[in-house]
């Protein structure tokens, strides 16, 4: 099983789409290792978006994520990564296909609802930094109806 590391942006937090943005993941058949609401610090959001740094929207990137409270989650599943970005859609909504996330909610990409981890190492530092160990292991009875 793959993990990865998602993100509702206080866009998503604002306008209610929570738990519709979560269930959409439940029903592609992720499973949630790890959830927590909270107000992301200037600190913490400066390490999550270092990769960004010397660009020139980096500041207005952590002035938005620390503006609101976020979701932060963890999924797993069979190739969960390509998943989550497949629901998730292009970073610009105006560019993502029909039924995605940011297609049926988006239409700025600076209010594009959703991160998610781009790849199996980001994942893991992503994970990493933001739950350290703090994730729940579990069997859902459902799990052999989508896992063969």
């Amino acid at each position: 099983m793959e993990r990865t590391f998602v993100i509702l942006k206080p866009d998503a937090v604002q306008r209610g789409l929570v738990g519709e943005i979560i269930l959409r993941f439940e029903r592609r058949g992720l499973k949630l290792v790890a959830m927590k609401m909270l107000q992301v610090s200037d600190e913490l959001a400066q390490e999550h978006y270092a990769v960004h740094a010397e660009r020139p929207f980096f500041k207005g990137l952590i002035e938005y994520i620390t503006s609101s409270p976020v979701v932060a989650l963890v999924l797993e599943g069979t190739g969960a990564i390509g998943v989550v970005r497949s629901t998730v859609g292009a970073t610009k909504p105006a560019e993502a296909a029909p039924g995605t996330i940011r297609a049926d909610f988006g239409l700025e990409i600076g209010r594009n609802l959703v991160h998610a981890s781009d790849g199996p190492d980001t994942a893991a530092s992503e994970i990493a930094l933001w739950f350290g160990e703090d994730l729940v292991d579990w069997s859902r009875n459902t799990d052999a109806w989508i896992f063969e």
